[in-house]
């Protein structure tokens, strides 16, 4: 297989370096669209369900919802675990998946059995399935700042203004609001008022929730025209509130603020958001989706709070106080900085050992194809860029340019050996001579490739942890094979020269120094003989 590719490889050179120079832009391209993120997500596949069921005690959540529910879910095909928690009014239950079950076939099992027992939950009870979340999930949050403004200000614009609109960036699970306080319109009926008119709390709970809609009344037609008619009873502000007619039984009305004191309150608080321990404070917490790019929907939520800022009250500010992007940005930082400083130490390596800047060049054009190759086969294998997977790739980079530097120095010994027939064009010998290398080459690749494999068979947290480390560096030397084998030939035919091989003065003093060592140690072998002893022992 590898002979027809090299033969081919040199007899359409210009090709394959064309080749190659298309993968430059395409590994550049899948670098800038990979999913970027800090470490790999290590969670199961899980799905929550989460149900309120105001006024009840953890003791009948458990009873008559998280137990019924947890039966209805024991059935589930590739389910692995199921647990719960019950609050006071809360019911928050989890299952957890086999590794690598698609989430939406899990989410479809769930809803299935969720809404055959929808009928049999307690009144009042509300909720379903939780986003499509990770714990890793949360990658923005913010507080609203600003003088004068009371926690009930700053949770309404959360709630009305900055939530909906970031809700609408591709991404984002949900926009949860904590702290602060929910705006309500409160009635404190009076029962000696109420009983003076003869209304009853029935009538007047009735009344508030009737009046609160507009309805439809028919239709008018004038001649070719239809007039639509509709009674707009929507509560808007406070005094719409108050001004909500309640019927008499012997007949006539009153305005609820006549039987009952109406003002604007706070929904009751279970928990509070404080800052710096100076007080309370109102937060935003972005969550986004299950294998969102991190880094894109990040600069998505920054765009969009930028937008959203002159729509505020004047005086009130967004203050960021955790961003995911910079944990990716600083995560990613520092892997591309130690493979670019692994790089230069490879092509500085190269230079002094290969004895010229050609024969180095050639072989470090290994480094970045194969990077970019990597990337590539990242992107289409569903990978995400973290510290696992590029660190297995700078953990590679001194192990890439093996099979190139067997191809190149063997090329240049062609080139050198005073045997080789002068009938042979310049491309018949580095095709003899990368033919020579195959098998070594192969095999040591292989032998390498093969010390990582181990880390695939790693299965639960430690696979999920650990097998990106090895995928990337078998790509990375699965992909610099393949070029040691295409471009390098191609590369080699046009920059290297046909001349005697000849030794740089670093790699003299280096044989120079081996020799005068190793005379000193087969001088003395009973040293070696006892170091090697106390080495084995």
């Amino acid at each position: 297989m590898f002979t027809k590719l090299i033969d081919a490889s040199l007899h359409f050179r210009k090709l394959v370096l064309a080749i190659a120079i298309g993968l430059v832009f395409f590994g550049i391209h899948a670098w800038m669209t990979l999913p970027i993120d800090a470490f790999p997500d290590i969670s199961p596949t899980q799905v929550k369900i989460i149900l309120k069921i105001p006024g009840m005690t953890p003791e009948e959540v458990e009873q008559r919802v998280v137990r019924p529910i947890e039966i209805e879910m024991l059935s589930i095909p590739k389910k692995r675990i199921v647990r719960s928690v019950s609050k006071y009014g809360i019911a928050d239950i989890t299952i957890d998946f086999d590794d690598g079950t698609d989430i939406y076939w899990a989410r479809q099992q769930i809803s299935e059995r969720l809404n055959a027992f929808t009928k049999d939950l307690p009144p009042g009870a509300t909720g379903g399935l939780a986003p499509i979340t990770t714990p890793l999930s949360e990658i923005y949050m913010f507080t609203l700042e600003g003088e004068g403004f009371s926690l009930r200000d700053k949770r309404t614009v959360l709630d009305w203004t900055i939530r909906p609109e970031l809700r609408t960036i591709p991404g984002v699970a949900e926009v949860n609001v904590l702290g602060g306080e929910i705006l309500t319109y409160e009635v404190i009926p009076d029962p000696s008022r109420l009983a003076a008119r003869g209304i009853t709390m029935a009538d007047l709970r009735k009344a508030v929730i009737t009046n609160n809609s507009n309805d439809g009344a028919g239709r008018i037609d004038q001649g070719e025209e239809t007039l639509v008619v509709r009674v707009e009873g929507a509560v808007k502000k406070l005094e719409d509130v108050k001004k909500i007619q309640i019927p008499k039984t012997n007949g006539g009305s009153v305005m609820l603020d006549e039987v009952a004191t109406v003002h604007l309150g706070s929904a009751t608080r279970y928990g509070a958001v404080t800052k710096d321990g100076k007080g309370e404070a109102v937060e935003g917490l972005v969550l986004g989706l299950r294998g969102v790019n991190a880094r894109l929907l990040v600069d998505s939520v920054e765009q969009k709070l930028i937008e959203i800022a002159p729509r505020l009250p004047k005086g009130m500010t967004i203050n960021t106080f955790y961003n995911r992007g910079e944990l990716v940005s600083r995560a990613a930082g520092t892997v591309t900085k130690a493979l670019l400083e692994a790089t230069v130490l490879v092509c500085i390596t190269l230079y002094l050992f290969l004895g010229g800047y050609r024969a180095a060049l050639v072989v470090a054009a290994v480094l970045p194809l194969s990077i970019l190759s990597t990337f590539i086969l990242m992107k289409a294998f569903g990978l995400t860029a973290n510290l696992m997977s590029l660190g297995g790739l700078a953990i590679a980079i001194g192990m890439l340019v093996d099979a190139a530097v067997v191809v190149v120095e063997n090329v240049e010994t062609a080139f050198a050996d005073p045997n080789t027939s002068q009938a042979l064009t310049k491309t018949d010998i580095i095709s003899v001579a990368t033919h020579e290398v195959v098998k070594p080459v192969v095999a040591g690749v292989l032998i390498i490739a093969v010390v990582f494999l181990p880390l695939l068979s790693l299965e639960g947290l430690e696979g999920k942890l650990f097998s990106p480390v090895a995928l990337t560096i078998v790509m990375a030397l699965a992909s610099s094979l393949l070029i040691a084998f295409t471009v390098i030939p191609a590369l080699a035919s046009f920059v290297l020269e046909r001349k005697a091989d000849e030794e740089t003065k670093f790699m003299c003093k280096i044989a120079e120094k081996y020799v005068e060592w190793r005379n000193q140690v087969w001088g003395n072998t009973k040293w070696l003989y006892r170091a090697s002893g106390i080495g084995l022992g």
